[in-house]
């Protein structure tokens, strides 16, 4: 009997012998994976880096740095060609402001809408909605964009023609905002019951509660949304050059044609001599892009990290 007990027992030991040697050869690959395909991004956006700053550089051998980035005229196939790159910063300045001041408000509102207020049957028709809108191609933008939108703006606000500022503005705050409430809803819903509950507790009304103590509470979360949707409106390429008139001007109100970076390099690309001044300006306007959307990140982890700080 004693012997049965014992060969069971010593069994049993093997099996678990065999189980924790599984999990931790599971767990080696596991984190050998994931430190390999990290390092593996890392190497690629350092790539791609080296890949525009090799190919864009070459433009200052025959442009200036000063008429490149504060040159006020993009010209490059005219007889005296000029590449500055004022007009092109402009106009995706604008277009993207315009994008947020329109997306940021609603997407918020709507996120605090979905996760605090509206009834599970309607949460759940408004995030098909959002997914869909999410899915909706930007060259399907554009087209609502040349037949309904631009004429809506030239009607409502009397100008000779639709194609503005304004109108890429709104098709792409309509990119950007089911990022924006995706991730902010998301970051509402995943606060602890009890920071509602205690306020509630504490006599302080709804609205009190969701200004005063969940969106800061989740104002990590929401800064992260916007700053995706900064990224998501300065990135975008076809919606504005569909629509803003791609008038390669410094744009002086939301009212007149403009040109963004993005659209000046899918427009323009196809029509360089490979290895030519207007091929190497458009890979700098690349790298200038790239930079910005770099300083957005950062400063959006400064934000972050001084958040999580505060609230501990």
């Amino acid at each position: 009997m004693k012997e049965a007990i014992a060969k069971r027992k010593q069994i049993e030991h093997n099996k678990n012998m065999r189980k924790g040697i599984k999990n931790r050869v599971g767990e080696f690959l596991i984190e050998n994976v994931i430190f390999v395909l990290g390092i593996t991004s890392v190497l690629i956006v350092g790539l791609i880096f080296l890949f525009l700053i090799r190919t864009g550089l070459p433009l200052f051998s025959t442009v200036s740095p000063k008429e490149f980035f504060l040159g006020k005229y993009w010209f490059p196939v005219s007889v005296n060609p000029q590449y500055g790159i004022v007009p092109l910063i402009a106009g995706s300045v604008m277009v993207t402001l315009g994008a947020i001041l329109i997306s940021v408000p609603i997407g918020i509102g709507c996120a605090i809408f979905i996760s605090e207020m509206a009834p599970p049957k309607t949460k759940t028709v408004l995030k098909v909605i959002i997914e869909f809108l999410s899915a909706i191609p930007s060259v399907v933008l554009g087209f609502l964009g040349i037949v309904v939108l631009s004429s809506w703006v030239r009607v409502t606000f009397s100008l000779s023609s639709g194609f503005t500022v304004i109108t890429g503005s709104i098709l792409v705050s309509l990119m950007a905002i089911p990022t924006i409430i995706s991730i902010s809803d998301d970051a509402i819903s995943a606060l602890p019951e009890e920071y509602k509950e205690a306020s509630l507790a504490l006599g302080a009304s709804k609205w009190e509660t969701i200004r005063y103590v969940l969106l800061p509470a989740a104002s990590s979360g929401i800064i992260a949304a916007v700053m995706l949707g900064i990224g998501r409106a300065i990135g975008e390429t076809m919606t504005v050059m569909m629509v803003t008139g791609n008038a390669a001007q410094i744009p002086n109100s939301f009212l007149v044609s403009g040109r963004t970076m993005t659209a000046t390099i899918a427009a323009e690309m196809g029509d360089t001599v490979r290895n030519g001044t207007h091929y190497h300006a458009l890979f700098a306007v690349g790298l200038v892009l790239l930079a910005m959307t770099t300083i957005i990140n950062l400063i959006a982890d400064y934000v972050l990290t001084k958040s999580k700080k505060e609230a501990n």
